[in-house]
C-alpha cells in the first residue's frame, strides 16, 4: 500500500499550496499568500500599522510593485524601510515577487484588543471588618480613598485564595 495513502484521508487544502506552489510562483499568483501572510512577512509592529492593498505584477510575474495602506506617522518611516521589507518579502517567497512599494495614507482597521476580565470583588466579611477599621477616620475624602484601597487589596487576597 502506498505509504500517503496509509496515513489516511487528507483534505484537499492542506495539499494544495504545495501542490501548486511552484506553478504560482511561476505564473505569479502569490499574491494571495502575500494578505494572509503579512503579520509573519512584516512582523506584528508594521503589520499593525499597514496593509496591502493590491499587487501589480511586473513582466513576467517578477518584481511587481505592492500598494500598500499606511497610516500617516508610519508612512515616512515606512518609506526609509522600504528596502528592508522588499527584501523581506522577497525573501519570505524566495524570489524576487516585488521591486517597489506604492504607499498609501490612510486610516486601517485596528486589530481587536483582547477583552480583560472582570476585576474580582472583595467578600461582604471584608468589606465589613474594612468599615469597622475605617469608623475611626474623620475626612470623608480620605475615608473613601482608603476604601477603594482596602477594597482592591481585599479582592486581590480574594483572587489569589482561589487560585
Amino acid at each position: 500500500m502506498d505509504s500517503k495513502r496509509a496515513k489516511g484521508p487528507r483534505a484537499i487544502g492542506a495539499e494544495t499550496a504545495r501542490a501548486t506552489g511552484a506553478i504560482r510562483r511561476k505564473r505569479g499568483f502569490f499574491e494571495a499568500s502575500v494578505f494572509s501572510d503579512w503579520g509573519m512577512i512584516v512582523g506584528d509592529e508594521l503589520s499593525s500599522q499597514c496593509v496591502p492593498l493590491r499587487l501589480v505584477r511586473g513582466p513576467e510575474g517578477e518584481g511587481g510593485t505592492l500598494h500598500v495602506r499606511v497610516t500617516g506617522p508610519l508612512a515616512l518611516e515606512l518609506q526609509h524601510l522600504e528596502p528592508q521589507v522588499v527584501e523581506r518579502i522577497n525573501g519570505f517567497y524566495g524570489f524576487r515577487a516585488i521591486a517597489r512599494l506604492r504607499l498609501h495614507q490612510g486610516p486601517i482597521a485596528a486589530p481587536e484588543k483582547p477583552r480583560r476580565k472582570p476585576a474580582p470583588e472583595a467578600s461582604a466579611e471584608d468589606i465589613a471588618a474594612l468599615e469597622n477599621q475605617l469608623t475611626a477616620v474623620e475626612d470623608p475624602e480620605l475615608r473613601a480613598a482608603l476604601r477603594r484601597l482596602g477594597e482592591s487589596v481585599a479582592a486581590r487576597r480574594t483572587r489569589h485564595t482561589k487560585s
